[in-house]
């Protein structure tokens, strides 16, 4: 990932620590950057927030001061990515740590297991 440009939001699974503070900023959420990087939130945390109880998703949200609001923002622009990744709207590319010699082979099986790495984020009432 470059410095100062957004991260992939196919990519988001893989985002470092630093891409999900970049991505908070491009969706107005830039106040909680620090708090998130404080706590090592990063992509993988986040894909797994789909699988959090209400207890945890609570317990998320006062660790890291946030607002009830812009938690449903979070929540909205996570599922957001999600299904853009579903309907093959964002574009496929290497991850940074794959090595390039690998790169067909990575594009064609992403290109084809693109749905299997998407799941849905749901909040309970």
């Amino acid at each position: 990932m470059n410095k100062g440009q957004s991260p992939e939001p196919l990519d988001f699974f893989i985002w470092t620590v630093e891409d999900v503070g970049l991505w908070l900023e491009t969706i107005n959420l830039g106040s909680y950057r620090q708090t998130f990087k404080e706590h090592g939130v990063n992509g993988e945390y986040l894909e797994g927030m789909s699988m959090f109880t209400t207890e945890q998703i609570l317990r998320f949200i006062r660790r890291c001061h946030m607002r009830w609001g812009d938690f449903i923002t979070l929540c909205k622009e996570l599922r957001r990515i999600k299904v853009a990744c579903l309907k093959g709207e964002q574009k496929v590319r290497r991850p940074w740590w794959a090595p390039a010699c690998l790169s067909t082979v990575f594009l064609k099986v992403a290109k084809s297991n693109r749905q299997s790495r998407v799941v849905s984020l749901k909040l309970e009432p």
